[in-house]
């Protein structure tokens, strides 16, 4: 049963009834509420949402963008992920220099001892902003970067420069410190000590805030394992395996093992068959409901299966906890029409690579990942619906 759609449908429907106007950023103008929740069983199917199509590799490009470390959206443009194309071009307008404008034109002046003529620049409009990082890796360099967004935070926390004293005490010199890797030691946590409360991935870091063109809306996560019980493995191990473990005998050291629940333990560990479910809940300070939350809720699942995969343990519960949820005033149209649609049947994830890749994984690997590696299955839907976005 999809329950997904039918919650994002009552939080749709909870705003428009009980939000309140507030103004923006943007200068849009939204209605808003503070404070709700959505909870999924990741065995109930894919968190893909069905009342609306949805842009499955648009998702997958944007979170190994940020499993990358990367903060430059030339992977993104690259790989045909808009999804920060308004906040690049919006920082290169604020910025812009004449050697970055896309043409110029002469102007004649009058002054008192004739005419002559001044240099006019115009700024590359958002179309050939876009095409500029396509082509041109001096420009995307420059003009691609973000600031320190989420891979930089998730990957190398705080990596930067220092300013130390030089051996005299007479001036100071720079080096360069090293990142903390969020992501590496969330691995290693959970592979060494799966039981703690300290699972957790930060992207809020007060000291960079006003270094990105945009501060972090889901701004950090947390991951929780609880040991599997002999049931719930031995669905697993059935499912694998195609027979009923418990209908077939075993020879141990040649005598038959009259404790099936034991033997079938051992075949379970034989086959490694996962002993824990991992589950994770991601924070909102912000987010747009009608646009950015379906992604989120995809992200974080996608996510929590890859992290499920690297430390061999069972996708359990998706939880987002949602601080300012809010529609744009230009969104109430297409909300009502998604609200207004029958939940179809939720798909399922096919990770790539063998077993071999994933038990063996280092976190330089995500760079050899890439978004066609991702496939959805069985994903039905209703028609896309144009919603604003407002940057």
């Amino acid at each position: 049963m999809n329950t997904l759609d039918k919650q994002y449908q009552e939080l749709l429907q909870d705003i428009l009834d009980n939000g309140v106007t507030k103004s923006d950023r943007t200068g849009t103008g939204t209605i808003s509420v503070f404070g709700r929740q959505i909870r999924h069983k990741m065995s109930e199917g894919f968190p893909l949402l069905t009342t609306k199509k949805m842009a499955w590799k648009t998702m997958v490009t944007e979170l190994l963008w940020f499993l990358r470390g990367d903060t430059n959206i030339k992977f993104l443009v690259d790989n045909n992920c808009h999804i920060w194309d308004g906040d690049a071009y919006k920082n290169y307008c604020k910025n812009a220099d004449e050697g970055t404008f896309s043409r110029k034109w002469l102007k004649l002046e009058e002054s008192f001892d004739g005419f002559f003529t001044n240099e006019e620049y115009s700024l590359y409009t958002q179309e050939e902003f876009i095409n500029k990082i396509k082509t041109d890796d001096v420009f995307a360099k420059k003009w691609g970067e973000l600031g320190p967004v989420y891979g930089k935070q998730w990957r190398s926390w705080n990596e930067g420069f220092k300013q130390i004293p030089n051996e005299t005490g007479n001036g100071v010199y720079n080096i360069t410190t090293t990142g903390i890797d969020q992501i590496q030691n969330l691995i290693n946590d959970l592979k060494n000590n799966p039981d703690s409360r300290r699972l957790m991935v930060n992207a809020w870091n007060v000291g960079e805030l006003d270094q990105m063109v945009l501060p972090p809306c889901h701004y950090g996560f947390q991951v929780y394992t609880r040991e599997l019980s002999f049931e719930e493995r031995y669905v697993i191990l059935k499912s694998r395996t195609n027979e009923d473990p418990l209908e077939y005998s075993r020879l141990d050291n040649g005598d038959y093992d009259q404790h099936p629940k034991e033997m079938t333990t051992r075949w379970m560990n034989e086959e490694n068959i996962p002993t824990r479910a991992i589950s994770l809940m991601f924070n909102m300070r912000s987010n747009d409901v009608p646009l950015g939350l379906p992604f989120n809720i995809a992200s974080y699942a996608l996510l929590l299966e890859i992290i499920g995969k690297i430390v061999n343990m069972v996708p359990d519960e998706l939880i987002g906890n949602l601080g300012d949820c809010h529609i744009y005033l230009n969104q109430i149209e297409g909300v009502k029409e998604q609200i207004g649609r029958e939940p179809l049947e939720l798909p399922t994830l096919k990770l790539p690579k063998t077993d071999a890749f994933w038990d063996g994984f280092d976190v330089s690997l995500f760079g050899h990942l890439e978004p066609s590696d991702f496939q959805i299955e069985g994903y039905k839907s209703h028609p896309s619906i144009k919603i604003p976005l407002s940057n």
